[in-house]
């Protein structure tokens, strides 16, 4: 690669970066940017395995909410009777 292709490359991933510290990983990979300009298949693996992982977490966070909240519901039921 010559100089300047490599100064363009440096630059984009210093963006990524960026974006990662200034505004969060989940905004930054999920509402902000699909990335288009990084050419790097790894790169893009990973975004969408961390994409998934982010979905899968927050379905796991409201799965738990959940189950307490109907614990709390029993335990109130049963105080009541």
């Amino acid at each position: 690669m010559e100089l300047d292709k490599l100064l363009e490359e440096l630059e984009k991933w210093e963006g990524v970066r960026y974006r990662i510290k200034s505004e969060g990983v989940e905004y930054c990979f999920l509402k902000y940017s699909s990335f288009e300009e990084i050419e790097d298949e790894e790169f893009h693996v990973k975004r969408q395995n961390l994409i998934g992982l982010i979905a899968e977490m927050k379905d796991y966070i409201q799965q738990k909410i959940t189950e307490v909240e109907d614990k709390i519901s029993d335990v109130n039921d049963e105080n009541y009777e």
